[in-house]
Formats: structure tokens, C-alpha cells, sequence
């Protein structure tokens, strides 16, 4: 196994040199620039300021040579400098990742504590109210986009209702200690979280029933059953874990979505993570900022890819690792 990571990690550079220049490339080829603000501030910046800021940021050098410093900077730790706050883009990040990673982290657990249940009785239940209930819904959930549902939530349960906050993580306009800090931020947390684990749950929910429907119908399942075993320990021991790769595939692939989804999450519900630091990024043309953060997602996909395969030999005795 250790051999098997160490190899996955040394294919994942070349990889990750590859996504760096097709991430830097299409960064160039959007329409304006860094510099685009102030080239539109009239005769507030001369031709000669806006010279020596292209010279300041390294932007009258070709392209390669602008790749080949962000690279070297990157490799020794230096992430770059924004073109916006003047702030390394690392502590920029560190300082809105742990936001993100609260929202996404909890909508992620909440999306498998409801799906790999219900997807499992689903499947038992084949054809009965419950299956068709919960299919309908997963269609749902699937159909509706982020944005809308987001929108929905804030005028129902904060406009109209008035239950749940409507931005932030905190109330500002209150001193709060103790347990009314952390049961503020229980509040303002519901709707986003929910929102995300909304489709995320629905697209595992039918994939969850799709893998137990196939495995069920297998030989080994009936031998189980004429051996009398209970069906609760059918269900898991048995069925759950042979379907556990596909549901493995599917998982590995939700964390990083979620991660692409607090864009519009954070935007919406004013939420100070690194979905709104990267529009907020894109909006202002930062790319250092936002050659940082589409290199960290980059790198998260990749390390779901490497921890879904470890998970492959955990549950599926038949695979190997030479």
C-alpha cells in the first residue's frame, strides 16, 4: 500500500504541472486584465504609471517567463503576491479556508449520514411508497440549482418567517459569550449547509440504490439468506460493503463538488470563505489569487482520487496493491 501511494503521488506532479499551465493559460486568454480597473480609471493613471505597474507585477514579460516565476515562487513556498490587497495569496487562503472547510466538512457528513441510509432501505424497498418517495425526492433535489434553492431558503425562513439569519457566520450587532456564540452560529449555518448537502444527497441517494439493487440480486446474498442469517447483518457485512466501490467513486468525487459549489453558496449567503474570495478574485482579474485557489482544488481532487483507490483494498478483499 505504501508503495502504491508513493507511486500515485509521483504521477500526481507531472499532472498537476499540466492543470498549472492550462489554469494559467486560460486565465490569460479572459477578456481585460489585472490592470483593467485602473486602465479604466481615466486620467487618474498615466500611461507611465500603468508601465510601471506591469513592470511592478512582472506583466510586460512573456508568458512563459510569468509561468516559470510563478512556478519556482510556488515550489519555495511563495504563493505570490495579489494584485488587489497587496497580501501574500497564501494567508489569503489560510485565512478564508477554514470558513469553507466548516461549511463543506458539515454539508459532507450530513449528505452520507442521510443517503447511504435511505438508499439502502430504497433498494430493500424496491417499487414501495418509501422508494418512490425518496426517488422523487432525489430527483428533486437533483433538478433544483444551488442558486435557487438558495434564494428560496432566504425568502422563506429569513424574509418571511424571520427564524434564520441571512448572512455571515455571526450576528455583529451583538455581543454574545458563552453557548449563545456557538448556537448563533448554529443559525447561520443551517441554510448553507443545507443547500449544499441538497443535491449532493439526492445524486448519492440513487447511486447508493442503484449499487445495493445489483449486489442484492448476487448468488452470495441468497446463500446468505437460506443460511438464515439476520438481514440487518446481510445489509451491511455483506451487501453494503461489495457495493461500497462504486459508492467509494461517487463519495470521492462529492467533497470536491461541494468545494465548487460554496462558490455560489457563499456568494449568496454573504459568507466570508474561499468561494466568495475567488469571485470576488475573478471579478477584480487577481490572478495570483486565483491560480492559488484553482491549484488547491486541483490538489484536493487528486487527493480524494488517491484516498478513494486506498479505500478500494479496505472494503474490496480482491484488490490488490503491487
Amino acid at each position: 500500500m505504501g508503495r502504491y501511494v508513493i507511486r500515485r503521488c509521483l504521477q500526481a506532479i507531472p499532472l498537476l504541472i499540466g492543470i498549472s499551465i492550462l489554469v494559467f493559460l486560460m486565465l490569460q486568454m479572459t477578456p481585460g486584465g489585472p490592470l483593467a480597473i485602473a486602465e479604466d480609471a481615466g486620467g487618474r493613471m498615466t500611461a507611465e504609471d500603468l508601465d510601471r505597474l506591469r513592470n511592478k507585477y512582472g506583466l510586460d514579460d512573456p508568458l512563459y517567463i510569468q509561468f516559470l516565476h510563478w512556478g519556482t515562487d510556488l515550489v519555495q513556498g511563495d504563493w505570490g503576491t495579489s494584485f488587489n490587497t497587496g497580501q501574500p495569496v497564501l494567508t489569503m487562503i489560510m485565512d478564508r479556508l477554514p470558513t469553507t472547510l466548516l461549511v463543506t466538512g458539515l454539508a459532507f457528513t450530513l449528505t452520507i449520514l442521510i443517503s447511504i441510509p435511505i438508499g439502502l432501505l430504497s433498494a430493500v424497498r424496491q417499487y414501495s411508497f418509501f422508494d418512490y418517495l425518496s426517488t422523487g425526492i432525489s430527483f428533486f433535489g437533483i433538478s433544483i440549482p444551488s442558486f435557487w434553492s438558495s434564494l428560496m431558503l432566504l425568502y422563506l425562513f429569513s424574509f418571511s418567517l424571520g427564524w434564520l439569519p441571512s448572512v455571515g457566520l455571526n450576528d455583529l450587532r451583538q455581543d454574545l459569550t458563552g453557548w449563545a456564540v456557538f448556537w448563533d452560529l448554529i443559525k447561520h449555518l443551517i441554510m448553507p449547509v443545507s443547500v449544499l448537502a441538497l443535491t449532493s444527497t439526492a445524486s448519492l441517494t440513487r447511486y447508493v440504490r442503484a449499487a445495493m439493487l445489483d449486489v442484492l440480486g448476487q448468488d452470495y446474498i441468497r446463500t446468505a439468506q437460506a443460511k438464515g442469517l439476520r438481514e440487518r447483518v446481510i445489509l451491511v457485512v455483506h451487501a453494503l460493503r461489495s457495493a461500497a466501490t462504486p459508492i467509494i467513486t461517487v463519495v470521492a468525487t462529492e467533497l470536491p463538488d461541494l468545494f465548487i459549489g460554496a462558490v455560489i453558496v457563499e456568494s449568496v449567503f454573504a459568507i466570508s470563505g474561499m468561494g466568495r474570495l475567488f469571485v470576488d478574485s475573478a471579478n477584480l482579474r487577481d490572478y495570483p489569487v486565483l491560480m492559488g485557489i484553482l491549484m488547491l482544488a486541483s490538489v484536493m481532487v487528486i487527493v480524494c482520487n488517491i484516498l478513494a483507490d486506498m479505500l478500494y483494498g479496505v472494503f474490496d478483499p480482491r484488490i490488490r496493491y503491487r
